[in-house]
């Protein structure tokens, strides 16, 4: 995956001139006082040439058209061409899975949080109605444990294939001194495509009416792990601990469910022809982020009545003591994406999210706004 070691590597000459007071000496550096490594300095070159060997058949299962994967270069390739796009606007986005890397730390599970990584790059890609093409990944720590690092880019493999994305490449860095003990950090980059005229959001086309229509989520997702973190602490709640509100599941079972993957539903909606808009409902909640694929002429009208608050959440409201509005902007409190539909498609776009295996209902509808800019205004409550 163009994996490399973070840091410089380290190049001596088989002998050099090196200077002791003034004098200038032509003794190998290595003689006269003891050898220092790459390695003694804390950085493994040969763990990260096995981690390489590991995953790349990992990697080459991600191949798609316009992608040929191949390890070890300086950079990945993707043909535009060959890919069937003809006049292609490119959509970028990046991200990282905030602290919810911590928790997956502290659990010692590592099979998951890669689909994480990549559901908060390509969900992003697809609302603006693009195709996600090709993936890299960044993966940085003290020290290279090389069956915890594979788990999680082998993680990232599964997740990009899922969503027909290449994964073409990416970055190992082991820094030794900048990370803890067990310490590891983690982003990705995706970059998708979408034929100039089918970019959403549609807002020029919205008007009162259109039907808003919400997509499950799987969870908490990535988002409001410090919140998460602060009450499993108050609570007095281990991770390995059965959680109260989930019949056979620890705490770290549900906190670790992946973040669910949009592009397949979202893609397949999109082909119907109804949907206007798409919003991927990550930090800042539904009221922070379905306002960003509305014209501020129109606010969205949500019946918060409309589907079932999920057991997570319920819990931590309870514990947090946190109102809708808080939890509204915080979590995505069971919906982690949103279509705006024209009315007479709304059947066939949740029967497109459905094939999928997402579950999409109706939750709301465009109204007039102040025309300054768009809000979420809300209905009825909350509700477990």
């Amino acid at each position: 995956m163009l994996l490399g070691n973070g840091e410089q590597t380290l190049s001596a000459a088989p002998e050099s001139l090196r200077s002791f007071g003034g004098v200038l000496t032509d003794t190998p550096m290595s003689q006269g006082r003891n050898a220092i490594t790459y390695k003694d300095a804390g950085v493994d070159i040969d763990a990260g040439d096995a981690l390489v060997d590991r995953i790349a058949p990992a990697a080459k299962a991600t191949t798609r058209r316009g992608a040929d994967v191949a390890l070890g270069g300086f950079g990945g390739l993707f043909d535009l061409k060959a890919a069937g796009f003809k006049d292609a606007l490119l959509v970028a986005s990046t991200d990282g899975v905030g602290t919810k890397l911590k928790i997956a730390i502290d659990a010692q599970r590592f099979d998951t949080i890669g689909q994480d990584l990549v559901a908060m790059c390509v969900n992003d890609i697809v609302v603006q109605g693009a195709e996600p093409l090709f993936f890299l990944d960044y993966y940085a720590t003290g020290a290279l444990k090389i069956d915890e690092a594979a788990r999680v880019i082998e993680g990232i493999a599964r997740a990009c294939k899922e969503s027909g994305c290449a994964l073409i490449g990416g970055e190992t860095a082991e820094m030794p001194g900048l990370y803890r003990a067990g310490d590891f950090d983690l982003a990705g980059f995706s970059v998708g495509a979408v034929e100039r005229d089918a970019v959403l959001p549609k807002t020029e086309t919205m008007k009162e009416g259109d039907v808003l229509i919400g997509v499950a989520s799987s969870g908490v997702h990535s988002n409001g792990y410090s919140l998460v973190r602060r009450v499993l602490s108050v609570a007095g709640a281990e991770l390995d601990h059965p959680a109260p509100f989930a019949a056979g599941a620890s705490f770290a079972d549900v906190l670790l469910t992946p973040t669910r993957l949009y592009v397949k539903g979202a893609l397949a909606a999109i082909r119907t022809g109804g949907v206007k808009g798409l919003a991927h409902i990550t930090g800042g909640g539904l009221t922070g982020n379905l306002p960003r694929a509305l014209p501020a002429t129109l606010d969205a009208d949500v019946d918060l009545g409309s589907w079932k608050l999920p057991s997570v959440f319920a819990w931590l409201a309870r514990e947090a003591g946190l109102d809708d509005v808080e939890m509204l902007r915080t979590f995505n409190c069971g919906i982690g994406l949103v279509a705006v539909v024209e009315p007479a498609r709304v059947d066939e776009v949740i029967a497109a999210f459905q094939s999928a295996g997402d579950r999409a209902f109706v939750i709301g509808k465009l109204i007039a706004g102040s025309g300054e800019e768009a809000t979420v205004r809300t209905s009825g409550a909350l509700k477990a």
